[in-house]
């Protein structure tokens, strides 16, 4: 059998086809999210949240708890990116306008990348899973993923930054579990987030020159 095949189809040989179908699902629906969100178009939350749902119950059932936790975060932040994205003042313009984070955001934000370790190990101690090194690299990302999650719920430049950085570490630790779909759906994520990076930053000065109005 051909190595690429084996690679990114071997380990759903023997799979449930319910969850190959959910995962198929999930990858569609997180692919288009990123989309969106590099439009800055409120539908990234709709559909990113089809995608953590999806996501947090396979983590659930493979029991990577770590994995699973990072996406119920995710599901529950974008429901709160949802409501803050919709605000309008006036009736017309969004209230949240893209930013760049100030030092008390960076505080929060580190803060976030802590607490969201923190938590996460708990939650590998509480189910009484073995921790490898590769669950300490889960830990780490988890706290990137978090918090970059906060900033763009809240339209902060910065968040692209930290996708990148997460993703970047996620695709050879994805790749090295045999997780081939997995680690190609990273890596095109931090194609987009490069690209989401790029076209924020260019609508900033736009965002900076509507909320000085």
């Amino acid at each position: 059998m051909n190595p690429i095949f084996d690679f990114f189809l071997g380990p759903y040989q023997g799979r449930e086809l319910s969850l190959i179908i959910l995962e198929a699902t999930a990858f569609f629906f997180g692919i288009a999210s990123v989309v969106y969100a590099k439009r800055e178009d409120i539908l990234v939350y709709p559909t990113g949240l089809v995608a953590t749902v999806i996501t947090t119950y396979i983590f659930l059932v493979d029991s990577l708890y770590g994995d699973m936790m990072m996406n119920f975060y995710y599901s529950i932040m974008s429901i709160y990116g949802w409501w803050n994205w919709a605000r309008r003042k006036d009736d017309r313009n969004p209230v949240v306008q893209i930013t760049r984070t100030n030092t008390k955001e960076k505080w929060i934000g580190f803060g976030f990348f802590l607490l969201t370790m923190l938590v996460t190990y708990g939650v590998y101690k509480a189910f009484g899973a073995e921790i490898g090194p590769t669950n300490y690299v889960d830990i780490f990302t988890s706290g990137i993923f978090f918090t970059a999650m906060w900033y763009m719920a809240n339209k902060k430049l910065e968040n692209w930054t930290l996708w990148i950085l997460g993703d970047l570490i996620t695709v050879p630790l994805y790749a090295y579990r045999g997780w081939g779909m997995f680690s190609l759906q990273y890596l095109i994520f931090t194609v987009l987030a490069v690209q989401g990076y790029l076209a924020w930053k260019k609508n900033l000065g736009n965002s900076l020159q509507t909320s000085s109005k």
